[in-house]
């Protein structure tokens, strides 16, 4: 099936460039295997208009509205090769479809990598969160710690004051120099440099971290900052350029979403160093719109 542009991913980003598309009448195909990074939260927090909706409720708006458009088309499969030609690039899904597309947006998102701490994975998404914007003020007024896992775990712990109070646990591995110490203090952040070696909680609600020298500590919210790996080939399939952040590695993109490889853009968690559901959105929007524009002026 020949169409004007593949996108692989069908989450915020790759759903919000398809909406650009498919509004410039060219075809669109979404190929998603319905395993967002989302998946693990209740719901979206902080997204203009759709403030407390179930990701899956947004993305089951968006395919709703996507598919008034006729030249959009959603396939529930895995992408597993995406290969350049002369002039297009060949996509093939896990169920052997094969498409030609002149443009290909990769937005397949992101994978957490957390800390292997007992408790964290069940409570993640939930009690245990990375983004005080995201989840902040569903865990407001609590006893809230931040579980250190690079040195931007101290700019993290600089925030989360502003909605409880907070103690910043180094791991013994993360150590802030005077400057930032000082100003953490500032912020009444108490630092415990004793590892956390479990968390405890019912699977939602997080209510105690032991530490390594067997006490307890009182923390209903835990903040961390996990590496985040990409589990999609295609970056290093199609030779992409990637940058390195302090939670991992990313696509280098242009202002435009365009990767090091003319044709391929990458939206959303994949080349934002910066990650939220709105920044998704508006990384989403600027890839579909600048594919249009790349189809324009290539014709």
């Amino acid at each position: 099936m020949n169409v004007n542009v593949a996108i692989i991913g069908g989450s915020f980003a790759g759903l919000s460039a398809a909406m650009q598309l498919v509004r410039a009448q060219r075809s669109v195909v979404v190929i998603d295997a319905n395993t967002p990074r989302n998946r693990f939260a209740g719901t979206s927090h902080g997204i203009f208009c759709l403030d407390g909706k179930k990701p899956s409720e947004i993305r089951a708006t968006a395919l709703s509205q996507l598919h008034s458009y006729p030249t959009f088309k959603l396939v529930e499969d895995s992408a597993i090769d995406v290969s350049p030609t002369q002039d297009a690039f060949t996509v093939v899904t896990e169920k052997s479809d094969q498409f030609i597309a002149r443009k290909v947006i990769l937005a397949t998102g992101i994978t957490d990598k957390l800390p292997d701490i007992p408790g964290l994975k069940e409570h993640w998404g939930k009690s245990v969160v990375h983004c005080p914007y995201c989840h902040g003020y569903e865990l407001k007024d609590r006893a809230l710690g931040v579980l250190a896992t690079s040195e931007l775990s101290f700019h993290q712990a600089a925030l989360v004051p502003d909605w409880g109070v907070t103690t910043l646990f180094t791991q013994g591995r993360f150590k802030p120099d005077r400057e930032v110490l000082q100003h953490l203090q500032s912020r009444g952040v108490t630092i415990e440099d004793t590892a956390v070696i479990r968390v405890f909680g019912d699977g939602v609600n997080l209510e105690y971290v032991e530490l390594a020298d067997k006490r307890r500590l009182a923390i209903e919210g835990l903040y961390i900052g996990p590496e985040v790996i990409s589990t999609a080939p295609f970056i290093s399939k199609l030779n992409l350029e990637t940058l390195e952040t302090p939670i991992g590695k990313i696509a280098k993109v242009d202002e435009f979403k365009e990767s090091s490889l003319k044709g391929v853009f990458v939206a959303g968690d994949l080349s934002n160093p910066m990650q939220s559901g709105t920044f998704a959105i508006a990384s989403g929007t600027m890839a579909g719109i600048a594919a249009h524009r790349s189809l324009v002026f290539s014709e």
